[in-house]
Formats: structure tokens, sequence, C-alpha cells
């Protein structure tokens, strides 16, 4: 019966990870897994783990994506990205502009 007990605390733990990790803008699915893996520790990891939309973006030069900044590759055509002298905002930088 002890072993349930800690299943279900590992359940919880892996739940909430999950939530936050989606609300972030990360996958669900890998978080859930960590922290339930890694009961408290998995989930305090996921608090502090940055936004996903937060983050500064870049054109890809060979074929026009907007990637995250910090990618060294584009996924779709695998152009090596060098470091921009130019960012574009966020993805939540710019829903949070009013329209003109």
């Amino acid at each position: 019966m002890e072993g349930m007990g800690l299943l279900v605390i590992l359940f919880f733990f892996g739940l909430a990870g999950g939530i936050v990790g989606r609300i972030k803008g990360s996958s669900f699915l890998l978080w859930f897994m960590i922290s339930g893996l890694i009961p408290f520790f998995g989930l305090l990891t996921a608090i502090c783990y940055r936004w996903e939309d937060r983050e500064l973006r870049r054109q890809c030069p060979g074929c026009g994506r907007v990637v995250k900044l910090h990618d060294a590759l584009c996924t779709r055509c695998g152009t090596e990205l060098e470091f921009p002298s130019v960012a574009i905002a966020s993805e939540a930088a710019t829903r949070a502009r009013p329209a003109a």
C-alpha cells in the first residue's frame, strides 16, 4: 500500500510540472516525466524554466523562417545561423503591442 501512495505523489508532481511546462510554452510530456521522476526538483526546475514565447527571434537568411535567437540551425532548411546584428521582438512582446 505504501508504494501506491508514492505513485500518487509522483503522478501529481508530474502533472504539476507538466502543466507549468506547458504554460511556459514547452512540452507537457517532457515536464511531466521530469517532474514525476525527480519530484520536488523537477517541479522547481519547471517553475524556473524560461518562457518560450519571451525569447528574442531572428529571421533565417536561407528560407526566411523566423526562429529563436538561440537556435544554431534553421529547422526548415538546415542553414547554419550566425549571431545576428538585429533581433526580432519576442512573440509575447508582439502580442502585447496595441494595434495601430
